[in-house]
Parts: C-alpha cells; structure tokens; sequence
C-alpha cells in the first residue's frame, strides 16, 4: 500500500511501507554512516549531521593584507621573538668577549716633530695665559703693556707674542709668522687635522690675529697710526737703562717701562700686517662674523700701506737695530696676493700683477738673496702663492703676462734650490747655505724646504710631473727630497748628530737663550741684573722650551750649545713659523696633498655665467 503527499520543494512525496525489519534498517544505516563518512564533507553538510552544537571552528587572524590562522601567526610571532633573542645574546657575546685592538699607525718623524714645533708658539705668549696652555712654567706677563704708556695714548695691547728670548713683542716678523701659518693651515688643514693639531693651530693663528686687531683702529676705515713694536732692546754704547735686552728676567717679573714704538708711515708693516688677518680670514671663514671682522681691519691696513708709503723702520730707531725692513715693494705683491685671495677684488690682484710694482719688488733682478723667503723679503713667497692662481685659475687677460713671468721666476728659484746648480753653498752636511754662511740660518732654510714642499704638491695637483731648468727636467719628487734633506737635516741627521728642534729626539740644545726657560720657577723674583747670574750659568736650562728651533750651526756644521750667543741658540718666532709650515707640509707620507679650493672661496669664477640655452623653436 502506498500513500502519496505533497513535497514542499515542488515534488511528489511517497511514503513506502515495505517489510523490511528493523536490523535490515539498522545494518542499512551503519552501511550509509560508513560512505558518507568516505569523502570529505563541507560545512552544510557536516552541519546536517553533526548538529549545531558539534561543529568545530578554525580561528584566524586578519592581518589586513593577509588572513592566516592563529596557531600559524603564534609559531611566526614566537620564531621572530626567539630570533631577536638569539641576535642579541650573540651581539652581547661579541661586545664582552676582550678583541685585538689595531692600533693607528705609529705617526712619522715629521709628524711627532710638529707637535713639538707648535708648542714653542705657547710659551711664547704674552698677557693673560689660557688655561690650555699646558707650559707649566710660564704665566701672565705683561699685563700692562701700551696701558702704562702714555704716548701710546694708553691703548691695550696686551696679548700677542714675545718674538724670541726676551720679552719684545716685534710686530714685523710676528705677522710674517702668522700669515706663514695661516697659510700652512689652509693647505693642510686635512693634515693637521689627521695629526690631532689642527684646532691648536687656528688656536694660535687666532691669538695672534686678536693682538693685531689692537695695533690700530680696526674699526675704522681710514688710519694714521699702527703700533709696531712693544718693549725696547737697544743697548749699543754701553746703554745701561733697563729694557728688555739689557735685563735678564722672567717675563712674569718684568718691572721697568716698556714704551710703545708707533709709525705713521710704514707700508712694510702695515701691509705684511694686512696680508696676516687676509690669511687668517680664510682659515675662520666658517666663522662668518669673525672672518668678516679680519678682512675689515686687512681692508683699512692695505689701503693705509698705500696712502701713507714708507719704511716701518728709520734708520736710528729701536726696532731698525733687530729687524730692519728693506723696502715695501715686496709686501704689496705678497700682501694684495693674500688680500685678493680674502676678498675676491680684482683691483688686488691688478695691483699684485702690476709690471712696475713686480720689478721695485725685484721679481727680475736677480742677486744673491734671490729666491730666499725670510720676515724681511716675501717675494720668493709671493710668487709661488701666485703661481698657485695661474695653475688652478688661470685668469688669462690683462693678468697673465705678469702671472706667467712669477710662474716662472718660481722655476727658476725651485731649480736654485738644488746642489746640481750650485746657486747656494752647501756644508759639508748637505746645509744649503741661503743666507751665504751668515749666522741664523735655518729660519731661512726652513722656509725654503716648505716653499719646495708646497710647490711640488702645486705641480702634483695640476698633473704636472715636474719642471724645467733649462734643458733639463726634473721631477715634483725632487723638490720633496729636497725639503726633506733639509729637515732631516734640522732634525738631527748632521754631523753633529744634533737635533736643532728641542724636545725631538734625544740629543738637543739644553742652554737656549731664553729668559723664561733659563730662570727657575721659584717664586723668587729676580732683579735686572740678578737674573745675569741665570744668563751667565754653565748649568742646563731649567725649564725646557719644548718646540724651539734654534738659531743653528755654522757654515762648518759647528754648533756650540752656548747660551750667551744667540747667533746658534736663540729661537725666533719666525723661524719656528717656517718649520711648523715644512713639518706639516711633509707630514704623513705621500698620503693627503693640498687643499685646492679653500684658498679661491672667496674668489669669484674667472669667467661671467654663459647666458642659458635658448628655448627650443616651435612652429
């Protein structure tokens, strides 16, 4: 019998009663369980017969771009957390585990002899100290110095430098020193920089220019007057009147006058003066103020050296007696070099390149001085830092006649320079003798070996191999032999196996003649004359002016370490200047040179802009 109903889903529905019994029924279910649960099933499905409440879930995390299961996102999350760890334990390890150092390379002659060198200039000053200072038996001195004159009309210049063992502050070589270093620094300053130096010294160029900035009325543009000298040394005809070379005392302890010497017309001074603060302009120019502040007071001195012309040293007076200046010609090249070079006026340059102003300076004379750069003559100086503009520049019109005819004259005094020409004398131990076997002689040799230095390193950074003299050719290298020849030789490679720079090396002058190092720091004060029993010891020096060059040997290699003659013992400001400049010049091998834009920064280009391209034509 069969009954029929309604299907809801739109078919017909029939109910069967059939005969099966109820384990036919059952045997035939467990058979159906059995293939359905054969093949996967989905959600729907597993919800029909599982029921609602049996059905199992996944979890997931939504990260955005990527969905992922939790369980996956925990064992992701657990392997960064456990990576990091292990990084940083490793990290940690390396850090604590003790690691050979490799120290920097031991730093060459040159390099150690330069910390020496610079020291001098610290012990050399004068007014109130700098903690830094770091020379144990020097102090404040001279305190009052132009304030306690009347006819300097009370004008403070304290500060500055004592310029060798007494306590005259000569402004004349003082600011040759100070452009020489300026100039040194601006080349080299990646050297002095590798040599832990450089900030010492901007130190010293800087308190040097601070005292200059007191000689005259910085802050005016027109000036009548420069301070040249402080303190008085002249003792001809058994002048007995305390001064500062007839009295043997401490600079500390110092107590008579010291009367200010003023010049009206002194265009020597004023523009070597000049050519000091242009120089030092371009060492602070990244103190804007300040720089702008030098070149202003470069800008008054230049323009009175031309206004008012004439030698800073009449003959009769105090300062012509120990540096007599012989003529101005050569500081107006040297000095509108350097002030072109700080300001970028060609009116410096025209007047630096002047056919007339080059010959009154003895740029075509010749003679036996030619070529020797010292405090008194820049020429040889001048010419080089001139060629140095036609080499990287080159100016061309109305410049370069002028320009090419230094450029030369430069290759003529770097060939005098060498023993296959014999233009100079040579000691037996390799000495060249600039100054024709005179006393003093290494102030002028230093100067040279630093002039050879930075014209190869001119040449170099031009890709020049080298120059001519004459037919012959010869290499840059040859004039870096020659620079180093000459130090080494002042750094103890002579006959007398004696180191002329004290403190370098072991074997040195211990009777420098030098005030502040002769007399002990004692707290006793010595007179006048008490200190005479100082200057008059066959005993050492008690303090060590470390970084002195001494006046030198002579012309038979001789040197007698005496410290009542200063024609061997006696260092200079100057002198120490032109070692400084030849030290760092050949310090640190072949490695580093020039800095070839640093001194053109304030220079504008040579040429006007080209106009730009015009605009593409469009029809």
């Amino acid at each position: 019998m069969s009954m029929y109903g309604r299907d809801p889903w739109g078919g017909a529905l029939e109910i069967n009663a059939d005969s099966a019994t109820d384990d036919d029924r059952s045997r035939n279910l467990q058979d159906f369980d059995r293939s359905a649960l054969s093949r996967q099933l989905d959600e729907t499905q597993q919800s029909w017969l599982l029921g609602p409440g049996e059905q199992k879930k996944k979890k997931y995390v939504d990260l955005g771009c990527i969905v992922c299961s939790r369980t996956v996102f925990k064992w992701i999350v657990i392997s960064i957390l456990l990576s990091g760890s292990i990084a940083g334990l490793v990290t940690l390890i390396v850090k604590l585990v003790p690691r050979h150092k490799h120290s920097a390379p031991p730093p060459d002659s040159y390099t150690k002899a330069l910390h020496k060198a610079l020291m001098f200039f610290n012990a050399q000053r004068s007014g109130p100290l700098p903690k830094h200072n770091n020379v144990s038996w020097r102090g404040n001195s001279c305190m009052r110095d132009g304030l306690s004159d009347p006819g300097s009309n009370h004008a403070n210049l304290v500060g500055g430098f004592y310029d060798a063992g007494d306590a005259i502050k000569f402004n004349f070589p003082a600011a040759f020193a100070m452009t020489m270093l300026s100039w040194s620094v601006i080349e080299y300053s990646g050297k002095y920089e590798s040599a832990g130096e450089l900030n010492h010294a901007k130190d010293i160029i800087k308190w040097g220019a601070d005292y200059f900035l007191k000689t005259f009325n910085s802050s005016a543009d027109t000036i009548t007057l420069i301070h040249a000298q402080v303190g008085v040394g002249d003792t001809s005809g058994g002048a007995s009147s305390p001064n500062d070379h007839y009295c043997w005392m401490r600079p500390e302890d110092v107590d008579y006058p010291r009367p200010v010497y003023d010049c009206h017309s002194c265009s020597d001074l004023a523009a070597e003066t000049a050519a000091a603060l242009a120089a030092a302009s371009i060492v602070f120019k990244d103190n804007k103020l300040y720089s702008q502040k030098l070149v202003k007071g470069a800008t008054t001195l230049f323009k009175f050296s031309r206004e008012q012309r004439g030698r800073y040293s009449p003959s009769g007076s105090d300062v012509s007696k120990f540096y007599n200046s012989s003529g101005y010609y050569d500081e107006y090249v040297w000095g509108g070099a350097w002030m072109y070079y700080a300001t970028g006026n060609n009116s410096y340059l025209q007047l630096a390149t002047t056919m007339g102003i080059a010959k009154r300076a003895g740029a075509f004379r010749g003679g036996q001085d030619y070529g020797v750069l010292s405090w008194d003559n820049k020429l040889a100086g001048a010419q080089v830092l001139l060629s140095r503009l036609r080499l990287f520049l080159s100016p061309g019109y109305p410049y370069e006649d002028v320009l090419q005819s230094y450029h030369n004259q430069t290759n003529i005094v770097m060939c005098s320079y060498l023993p296959v020409f014999r233009t100079f004398n040579r000691t037996r131990g390799g000495l060249i003798q600039l100054n024709h076997g005179r006393p003093q002689p290494l102030q002028y040799v230093a100067n040279a070996a630093f002039l050879a230095a930075v014209y190869s390193d001119y040449l170099t950074a031009a890709d020049i191999p080298g120059w001519n003299c004459g037919p012959n050719f010869f290499s840059t290298e040859t004039l870096r032999d020659f620079a180093r020849t000459q130090i080494n030789y002042i750094l103890g490679k002579n006959p007398m196996k004696m180191s002329y720079l004290v403190g370098y090396g072991s074997h040195y002058p211990k009777h420098v003649h030098h005030r502040g190092a002769s007399i002990p720091k004692n707290k006793i004060k010595y007179s006048c004359k008490g200190g005479w029993k100082w200057r008059d010891s066959p005993r050492p020096n008690p303090n060590v002016i470390v970084g002195a060059m001494v006046a030198g040997p002579d012309k038979r290699d001789m040197f007698h370490d005496v410290r009542t003659n200063y024609n061997y013992t006696e260092p200079t400001l100057a002198g120490n200047a032109g070692l400084v400049a030849a030290l760092v010049s050949l310090s640190g091998g072949d490695t580093g040179g020039i800095d070839k834009n640093t001194m053109f920064s304030a220079v504008p280009p040579m040429f006007p802009t080209p106009p730009p391209p015009p605009a593409p034509w469009n029809p």
